[in-house]
């Protein structure tokens, strides 16, 4: 594995020149040759990383998933996440395309540096890229051409903001087509739904709740084989709701069947659904409902 300490790095083991700043590079993708004889590299990197990419075979692996590039056209890469790229190429053919590294450290001090975190898809670990139509993918180049612009300029005082609202306004695009692909791909997003509710109700079929606690976003995730960040992204467009609104929604919906049905007492109740303490099955009941578990209970009788 190739553990890239900086973007110069990077460049280094990609055969390109020098960045000309140590905290943010825009890397013209055809002109990368990797200087290694193995056809596939892992890496991992402490920047951000953007690619616009055509041309490119096969999957590049990031985390344990591979990711679609057949048809796609844009990746994001968080800093420490570990990827697998090809470097060999059939003769006569090169991806093209750019390549843009940001170091935290470059957004330092500035509101890009908190709210690059809360852009979903750095975090993902999905099965596809971003895909863009022409239109779009245009708009996107013309964003890149304008980082490429001021990143050859001479930099003064204005050059770090000028670059950083351009990869804002890329960032911000970027989310509204997520959105957008999330909504078009309506069958696969359906499926993961589905699945979703049919573990959810295998989970809470299960004898042992007691033992093995509420269900979490993390191991549901795992389960479903994509990322936690994904699962809620496509959850909130078609429900408004993320994962751990769902787990409560199903908790409040068992728990309501087993106050109107049994005699169980109230914590009991709690436990059995894998709450450890039942004063927070209460206090979540209420929130839900308006109403504590008791008082839903006397409604009954």
């Amino acid at each position: 594995m190739f553990k890239n300490k900086s973007i110069s790095d990077y460049h280094r083991l990609a055969g390109l020149p020098k960045p000309e700043h140590p905290l943010v590079s825009l890397v013209d993708y055809s002109k990368v040759q990797y200087d290694t004889d193995d056809e596939e590299i892992t890496m991992v990197s402490p920047y951000y990383s953007i690619a616009m990419k055509r041309g490119v075979h096969g999957k590049m692996h990031y985390g344990q998933q591979p990711y679609d590039f057949d048809e796609g056209i844009m990746s994001f890469v968080s800093p420490g996440q570990v990827i697998t790229v090809r470097t060999t190429y059939p003769e006569g053919e090169r991806p093209t395309g750019w390549l843009l590294f940001i170091h935290p450290d470059f957004l330092w001090n500035t509101p890009l540096a908190k709210k690059i975190r809360e852009y979903e898809f750095f975090g993902y670990q999905v099965n596809e890229a971003l895909f863009l139509s022409d239109k779009e993918e245009q708009s996107m180049l013309q964003i890149m051409k304008n980082i490429d612009d001021e990143y050859h300029a001479n930099i003064d005082q204005f050059s770090q903001n000028i670059i950083i609202s351009q990869i804002e306004l890329l960032l911000n695009y970027s989310e509204r087509y997520y959105q957008r692909q999330f909504i078009t791909r309506k069958i696969s997003s359906h499926e993961l739904l589905t699945r979703l509710e049919d573990w959810l109700n295998d989970y809470f079929k299960k004898d042992n709740l007691a033992s093995l606690g509420l269900p979490t976003v993390h191991d549901i995730a795992t389960d479903l084989s994509v990322s936690p960040n994904y699962l809620s992204s496509v959850l909130k467009v078609h429900s408004g709701q993320n994962t751990q609104q769902h787990i409560h929604e199903k908790l409040i919906e068992k728990a309501k069947e087993k106050l109107s049905t049994t005699s169980l007492s109230v914590s009991q109740i709690a436990f059995s659904l894998g709450f450890e303490h039942s004063q927070s099955f209460s206090r979540l009941f209420k929130s839900k409902t308006k109403v504590s578990p008791l008082e839903f209970r006397q409604s009954f009788n």
